[in-house]
């Protein structure tokens, strides 16, 4: 259902028809490359962590992990992950499908500095089995994004 969404908040932007949508498991890094035919680096995972009842999403590239100091200092708290079963209620979308787009309300998102390697990245759209091509300044206005962040190292 969170496709539909997606969907819906990409038509008032007038790029619905980019997204794509495959008949093939796009819900990891390696799936999602696999199914663009593009490296895993420049998939966007939008990762969810918890804070008090709410959470903050932070996208990154697909080869970076989250530096537990990096992210402390930045965000004042401990990188703690939502559950599978708390994603889906607070952010609005499953787990293989999180994206930064058409989410449930006063979610904060950033955006990692590890994505601007690349001209274009592809985030989820809501379903296990979809995705858009964006650059990164697409990224951030359609994101609604607060600010650019470096809170990850790159995975070697």
């Amino acid at each position: 259902m969170s496709i539909k969404l997606v969907r819906e908040y990409f038509k008032d932007l007038g790029i619905d028809d980019r997204i794509q949508e495959f008949d093939v498991s796009s819900a990891t890094v390696e799936l999602a490359a696999k199914a663009l035919d593009v490296e895993a680096e420049r998939i966007a995972k939008t990762l969810s962590f918890k804070k008090d009842d709410s959470c903050i999403l932070v996208v990154t590239a697909g080869d970076a992990r989250i530096d537990n100091s990096k992210f402390k200092k930045k965000f004042h708290m401990k990188a703690k992950m939502l559950t599978l079963e708390e994603v889906d209620r607070i952010v609005g979308h499953s787990v293989g499908g999180v994206c930064p787009f058409a989410i449930n309300t006063n979610i904060p998102v950033y955006l990692d500095e590890s994505l601007k390697r690349f001209n274009t990245i592809f985030p989820a759209c809501g379903s296990s089995n979809s995705a858009i091509e964006l650059t990164c300044d697409e990224l951030y206005k359609y994101s609604n994004s607060l600010e650019w962040v470096d809170v990850c190292k790159i995975n070697e």
